[in-house]
């Protein structure tokens, strides 16, 4: 039951950042940060911090350094972020090599642990949750005016480059949170998969994240079952449920446009 009630908190909190990664087509900014979650889990075993904290502080400091180099027209985004992404990936391994004395679970890392959340990773997923979807409410329409256009963000008197800045930190946060859930590398999946299955039926925005959540908790519940009833690990089948609606989601639309021809 902690396993179900942690990993519904986590879907809840991708779906709607998932959402604007699909509509700003920053997948792979997903993946770099998750990479660097490694960093992050590597250097808060060193330091002896919470994991969530360094993980969050490393994936916070990437998502400005893209900022920066961003700046920069010698550098495309995808190149940016490609060399942020694998070199935080290696740093972290690096920096894992000097821990010879400390037994470290990788795979639990990488492919998450939902069943041993405790309570008070509870706490912490619907906390940061709350504050991460408070956020998000409060930069909505200057992130949503910037994904469609940034010249008409700015004629309207927003501030799109602020909201941003404070998009990719709840990203950060949000992988922080999610990571004992799904994994570091299965993390992008849960932000991606969902808001692509309901980008599907959907005609708002709005629409599509309330959607998202709808298909990320499904993903939960049929994974987790899935799981339990064939005694496979619990993070991939949660992906692998959410790849199942993505797909049935795909066949229902096809289905959907040619009976639109047809009509």
């Amino acid at each position: 039951m902690r396993a179900m009630v942690a990993g519904i908190g986590v879907a809840l909190i991708a779906a709607p950042l998932g959402c604007f990664m699909v509509w700003r087509r920053m997948a792979y900014f997903g993946d770099t940060l998750s990479h660097s979650a490694l960093l992050g889990v590597a250097l808060g075993l060193l330091l002896q911090i919470n994991i969530v904290l360094s993980v969050f502080v490393v994936a916070a400091l990437v998502s400005v350094a893209l900022l920066v180099l961003q700046r920069d027209d010698r550098l495309t985004s995808d190149t940016a972020l490609g060399i942020l992404s694998h070199s935080a990936l290696a740093l972290g391994l690096v920096v894992i090599a000097f821990l010879p004395g400390l037994r470290v679970d990788l795979m639990s890392y990488l492919f998450g642990d939902i069943l041993a959340v405790s309570r008070f990773d509870i706490g912490v997923i619907y906390g940061g949750g709350l504050l991460i979807l408070a956020l998000l409410a409060l930069i909505w329409r200057p992130l949503l005016a910037q994904t469609v256009s940034a010249e008409l963000a700015l004629s309207e008197g927003l501030n799109p480059q602020r909201a941003n800045l404070v998009y990719m930190l709840l990203v950060a946060l949000g992988i922080a949170i999610a990571m004992k859930i799904v994994g570091i590398l299965l993390i992008t999946a849960l932000l991606i998969i969902p808001a692509a299955t309901a980008r599907i039926f959907s005609k708002t925005p709005e629409q599509m994240a309330a959607y998202a959540m709808l298909v990320g908790v499904g993903a939960v519940i049929v994974g987790l079952m899935g799981s339990m009833q064939s005694d496979t690990p619990s993070g991939p089948s949660i992906v692998v449920a959410a790849l199942l609606f993505f797909l049935l989601g795909q066949l229902v639309g096809i289905v959907r446009s040619r009976s639109t021809r047809n009509a």
